[in-house]
């Protein structure tokens, strides 16, 4: 990931203060690294686990479902599904849409200038994307070809983000850079199919009244773009617009935030040349108030608003939201009964081999057959055994695929089992795959170096 500035003496993190030297600049030191995300992830998770299971673990389900309201007097009140909301549907379905919101535009930014603006760049990683969401669906339907449990088939779909990239980081130069960068693209490209899939496949009925409401608010987003408006709050006020005309439409509110992160301008208002002239005045001693104000005008639209937003929100997403929903979700009380019913449930087994064996399969075979064909190339430095081995790393779900277990199952036992899967696979994936880049030979490797980390996810 990109370096981050040392802060400055004038700073408090960069003063000498007791605070900022034994807690500040250590805890800026251990967000800069690639798997502070991931390891703040399974801590909550741990943290989740140990409190379901603990005997105050009535008081975990009792804080979760505990309910909140937001009303307005008596003519605005939000609610989920005519019922007055808990709080984890507040994590779920409006704290979500941030992190949804931060996907989009990483979406965006692969889109326009990352892995995914070459048509052929984009090949190799979206073949192996869809391998990996068509074979572990397959897997699971095998085991499920039938009834309530059929629904969970998008759950062994998602790849988390957070934690692949956490686990790449702690293997270090065993992984070549063009592989860790083949994962992310592959990553971005399986959170679009898991969007697809939660938008047509998981959505309840609609109330068409608010349709209207959502295309208005996306036509105004485009007008906005064309005529190169970048004022930010106006975007934001448009996104809790769409947001609750999602929410009450019906379409999970999520995709709000996905469609807002695709549709935020990627391209910045001022280029260097702008920024530059305006700069000047003040490096040949010019300063007055109005030479300050537009020099600092040039500088912030020298960056996107997706770039901009992006930055504000990914320590949001990654370090709190993301680790808040497995706080909430990822608590199962796990006892032998559990244990037991998991074990011979089709629900977990589908999830277990569709994450573990069907990531494997799905996308290295057709990674393997797309260079076979000669579609595209392995990425540099990669070996046949690497691709193996990121397969296995892709078959982390966790995050999108508990998310997609809340939305798939409404019996409370549907959804512990898939959960069960869920974890079991997640850690399972993680072994598998770090053992097989671990033995790759030293001579298959290229040196890695950093890259720049992405929003924390599906």
């Amino acid at each position: 990931m990109t370096q981050r500035t040392p802060p400055s003496p004038l700073t408090w993190l960069g003063s000498d203060r007791p605070l900022a030297r034994v807690i500040g600049r250590p805890m800026l030191r251990f967000l800069g690294i690639e798997a502070a995300a991931g390891i703040v992830l399974v801590a909550a998770t741990v943290v989740a686990l140990v409190w379901a299971n603990s005997p105050w673990s009535a008081g975990y389900q009792d804080f979760w479902h505990s309910e909140i309201e937001f009303s307005v007097g008596s003519w605005f009140s939000l609610e989920h599904g005519g019922h007055p909301l808990t709080l984890v549907d507040f994590v779920n379905d409006i704290l979500m849409v941030l992190f949804f919101f931060v996907v989009g535009l990483e979406i965006k930014r692969e889109l326009v200038a990352g892995e995914l603006r070459e048509r052929r760049a984009a090949l190799l990683p979206a073949v192996a994307a869809f391998g990996g969401m068509v074979v572990p669906a397959l897997i699971f339907f095998a085991f499920n070809p039938g009834g309530e449990a059929a629904s969970g088939w998008g759950i062994p779909m998602a790849t988390d983000i957070a934690f692949a990239v956490g686990v790449l980081s702690l293997l270090g130069s065993r992984v070549p850079t063009p592989l860790k960068v083949f994962l992310l693209a592959l990553a971005i490209v399986d959170d679009i199919g898991a969007i697809i899939v939660i938008a047509v496949f998981y959505t309840s009925e609609l109330a068409t009244e608010w349709l209207f409401l959502i295309a208005a608010v996306l036509v105004a987003e485009r007008l906005l773009k064309k005529l190169e408006v970048r004022y930010v709050p106006i975007y934001i006020g448009l996104g809790v617009v769409l947001w609750y005309a999602t929410f009450e439409s019906g379409i999970h509110a999520t995709l709000a935030g996905v469609a807002m992160g695709v549709l935020a301008p990627a391209e910045p208002l001022t280029g260097p040349d702008h920024v530059v002239r305006a700069v000047q005045p003040i490096v040949e001693g010019d300063v007055d108030a109005n030479s300050v104000r537009r020099a600092g005008f040039m500088l912030g639209e020298s960056v996107s608003v997706a770039e901009r937003i992006g930055h504000l929100l990914h320590p949001l997403t990654s370090l709190v939201i993301i680790p808040v929903f497995a706080l909430a979700n990822a608590g199962i009380e796990i006892n032998g009964d559990l244990l037991a019913d998991a074990t011979g449930s089709a629900v977990t087994l589908g999830v277990v081999f569709g994450l573990v064996v069907g990531k494997i399969v799905g996308v290295s075979l057709f990674t393997l057959l797309a260079v076979r064909l000669g579609f595209s190339a392995l990425p540099a430095g990669a070996a046949p055994r690497h691709i193996v081995g990121i397969s296995a790393i892709a078959g982390i779900g966790f995050t999108v695929s508990l998310f997609i277990t809340g939305l798939a199952y409404d019996t409370v036992m549907l959804q512990n089992e898939a959960k069960i899967g869920v974890l079991a696979a997640s850690v399972v994936a993680a072994i598998v795959g770090s053992v097989v880049l671990c033995r790759s030979r030293p001579a298959d490797i290229q040196p890695a170096t950093d890259v720049d980390s992405p929003p924390p996810g599906a």
